[in-house]
C-alpha cells in the first residue's frame, strides 16, 4: 500500500529559516526540554542495570505566561514560533527518534536485531481560516449576505492534525542471523550424591556404588564480524566413591577446550554480519531527517495559523464595520420612506441587511474564538487544562504584508533546490539504501550452510592414590586441583580437531521466496522514492504558479474590500 504522502510546502525554506532565527533570538534562546537518558557509567555492575529516562515536563514554559497581559496573550509570529520549538508534542514526539535510533545502533552492535523507527509526522491542524475551512469573505460578498454556521461532522477535521507516514520501505526478512557479538559467560556449581545397586563387584569392588560428584564449570562465547563463532569450556568435577578398584579416589578431572566455527559460504563475510549496524546508523540519519522535517511542518502550520488567525480578525473588523453601515443605510432609508422619498420595501430590504450583517458578525467572532483555541492548543503542553490559557484571547502584533517582487530563482532552481535539500526525500534516499543493505542478509540465506570446525582441548586428571589399585601400575603420582591444571597447561593430554559441517536443503523454498520478495520490496521502494521526486517537482511548480495567480489577483482588486480578499487567498495559497 501507497504511504501518505505529506503536503508539500512552496519553496519558503530561506523563509522557514529566517523564522526560525528570528524566533530565537525574540527572546530567550528555545530549551530542550525533552527527557534525558543517564549514561552508563563503567562499573561492571551497570551493565546489568537499564538505563534511566526522566519523566517527560508537562508543563509549558515561562515564554507564554510572559507574553500575556491583563487576560490578553500579544503574540508576533516569532513568538507563535518559539512557543512551538518549547511546547508543541508534535515536535517532543520526534525528540525521542533520535535516542531511539541510538538504542537500536547499540542493539545491533551487540548482535540483537533492529526493532525499527516510526516514520509518522504530525502536521498541526488546518485551522476554520485554513484552504479547506470556509470561506470567511462569503458572507458580505453580495448585495444580500448569506449567514454562514459550521455545524456538519466533517468540520471536525478542521481541529484535527493530520499524519503522514514518510515510510517508503516494505518489510524486509532478517536474513541470515548474524553472530552474538556481546560475548556471553555462563556458569555451572552442581553436587549431587548418588547410590546404585551394582550387579557384579568386578569393576567396583562393591556390590553397593556410593558417589559424590561436585561439577564446576564455565564457558565463554562471542561471535565475529567474519561469521566466527567462539566457544571456550573449562569443565571441573571433583569426584569420590565407595569403590576399591578405581586408581584415583577421591580425583579431580579437568578440561579447557576451545571450538571455533567459521561458515564459509551462507553466514560469510563481514559486511553482510555488520548490515544491522550499517542500517542501525542509516536510521539515526533518518531519524534526524524526520526531526527535521517535523520541524518545519510545524513551523510551516504555525505560520499558517497564525497568518489564518490574522485574517479572521481582518475580516472581523470588516465584518464589524459591514454591520455599521448597514445601520446608517438602515436609518438613511428610514428617513427617506418617511419623507417618502422611498418605497417601504426598500427599508424592509435594508432591515434584512442589518440582521444578516449581525449574524455575519457573530459567525465572524466565533471564527477567530476557533482559530485562537486551535493556535493555543498546538503551542502549549497542556492544550487548554490551564483556566488562564483558556480565557485568554490571542492578540497578534503582526498584521499580513505581500512582498513586492518574487524571488529571481527560476522554477528550474528551486527544483534542484527542493530535491537537494528536502528531509522527507533524503530520508526517502536512506530508506532505499537500508532496504538494499537488508537484501544482502536475504540473498545470503539462499546458499548452503558449510562451516569449518576446529577444536583444541586439553586434560589433566589426578587424585589420592589407591594403593590396591596401583600396586601393578607404574608412572602413578598422587595430585590435587594444582597438579590438574598443570597438566592442562602442559598439554600433557592434547586433543585437535577439525572438520567441516554441511547443511544442504534439498529444497530451500523459504529462503527463495524471502529473496524473491525482498528483491522486490526494493524495487517499491525505488519506485515509491521517484514517485517522491515527481510530487516534489510537481507540487513546487504549482506552488509557484499558485503564488503568481495569487499576486496577480491581489494586483488587480480595485477596491480595499477585495484587496482584503485577495489578501487572504494569496495568503492561503502561500501557506
Amino acid at each position: 500500500m501507497m504511504p501518505q504522502k505529506p503536503p508539500i510546502k512552496p519553496p519558503l525554506k530561506q523563509m522557514l529559516l529566517c523564522l526560525l532565527v528570528t524566533a530565537v533570538a525574540a527572546g530567550q534562546p528555545v530549551a530542550d526540554r525533552t527527557p534525558q537518558i543517564q549514561p552508563s557509567r563503567a562499573f561492571f555492575l551497570n551493565t546489568y542495570k537499564p538505563r534511566q529516562v526522566a519523566r517527560v515536563n508537562f508543563q509549558n514554559s515561562s515564554r507564554i505566561f510572559e507574553l500575556m497581559r491583563a487576560g490578553q496573550l500579544y503574540l508576533s509570529l516569532a513568538d507563535a514560533i518559539a512557543l512551538a520549538l518549547e511546547n508543541n508534542l508534535d515536535i517532543e514526539l520526534q525528540r525521542f527518534l533520535p535516542d531511539m535510533a541510538d538504542s537500536d545502533l547499540l542493539r545491533a552492535q551487540g548482535g540483537g536485531l533492529l526493532r525499527g523507527l516510526s516514520l509518522l509526522i504530525n502536521e498541526p491542524p488546518p485551522g476554520v481560516g485554513g484552504p479547506n475551512g470556509p470561506l470567511v469573505t462569503n458572507l458580505t460578498s453580495g448585495s444580500t449576505p448569506s449567514p454562514l454556521v459550521n455545524t456538519n461532522f466533517p468540520d471536525l477535521a478542521l481541529i484535527s492534525q493530520q499524519q503522514n507516514n514518510l515510510s517508503i520501505a516494505g518489510v524486509l526478512s532478517n536474513g541470515t542471523a548474524i553472530p552474538q557479538y556481546d560475548p556471553l559467560f555462563s556458569g555451572l556449581l552442581n553436587w549431587q550424591h548418588l547410590t546404585t545397586p551394582e550387579y557384579s563387584s568386578v569393576t567396583t569392588g562393591s556390590n553397593r556404588l556410593a558417589q559424590n560428584d561436585f561439577n564446576a564449570n564455565a564457558g565463554l562465547s562471542e561471535g565475529f564480524a567474519s561469521g566466527a563463532q567462539l566457544n571456550v569450556q573449562f569443565n571441573d568435577s571433583r569426584y569420590s566413591t565407595n569403590a576399591t578398584r578405581y586408581t584415583y579416589n577421591p580425583f579431580v578431572d579437568s578440561s579447557l577446550g576451545f571450538t571455533i566455527t567459521q561458515p564459509l559460504l551462507q553466514g560469510f563475510g563481514t559486511a553482510m554480519n555488520r548490515r544491522f549496524i550499517r542500517i542501525a546508523r542509516n536510521n539515526r540519519k533518518v531519524a534526524d531527517l524526520i526531526f527535521r522535517q517535523q520541524v518545519i511542518d510545524t513551523v510551516a502550520g504555525i505560520a499558517r495559523l497564525y497568518a489564518d488567525l490574522v485574517s479572521l480578525n481582518e475580516d472581523l473588523r470588516v465584518k464589524e464595520e459591514s454591520l455599521l453601515r448597514a445601520q446608517r443605510l438602515y436609518e438613511d432609508n428610514k428617513n427617506q420612506v418617511d419623507q417618502g422619498q422611498q418605497a417601504p420595501i426598500e427599508l424592509t430590504r435594508a432591515n434584512a441587511v442589518v440582521a444578516a450583517s449581525r449574524q455575519a458578525l457573530v459567525t465572524a467572532q466565533g471564527l477567530v474564538r476557533q482559530q485562537e483555541l486551535i493556535l493555543k492548543t498546538v503551542l502549549t503542553r497542556g492544550g487548554l487544562a490551564d483556566p488562564q490559557l483558556l480565557q485568554a484571547h490571542i492578540v497578534p502584533t503582526e498584521t499580513l504584508s505581500v512582498p513586492e517582487q518574487e524571488s529571481d530563482s527560476t522554477l528550474e532552481q528551486l527544483l534542484t533546490e527542493a530535491i537537494r535539500n528536502r528531509p522527507d526525500l533524503a530520508s526517502a534516499g536512506v530508506q532505499v539504501e537500508n532496504s538494499q543493505i537488508s537484501l544482502e542478509g536475504s540473498l545470503n540465506a539462499v546458499k548452503p550452510q558449510l562451516n569449518l570446525v576446529g577444536t583444541v582441548q586439553n586434560s589433566g586428571l589426578a587424585g589420592d592414590l589407591n594403593p590396591i589399585a596401583t600396586v601393578s601400575l607404574t608412572n602413578v603420582t598422587a595430585g590435587g586441583y594444582s597438579t590438574t591444571l598443570g597438566q592442562i597447561f602442559q598439554r600433557n593430554y592434547p586433543s585437535y580437531g577439525i572438520g567441516l559441517q554441511l547443511n544442504l536443503p534439498l529444497r530451500n523454498r523459504v529462503a527463495q521466496a524471502d529473496a524473491v520478495r525482498d528483491e522486490l520490496e526494493v524495487r517499491q521502494a525505488q519506485v515509491r522514492q521517484q514517485q517522491f521526486q515527481d510530487q516534489v517537482r510537481l507540487e513546487v511548480a504549482d506552488a509557484q504558479q499558485n503564488l503568481l495567480q495569487a499576486r496577480a489577483a491581489f494586483r488587480s482588486s480595485p477596491s480595499t474590500w477585495n484587496s482584503r480578499r485577495s489578501m487572504s487567498v494569496f495568503r492561503r495559497i502561500c501557506w
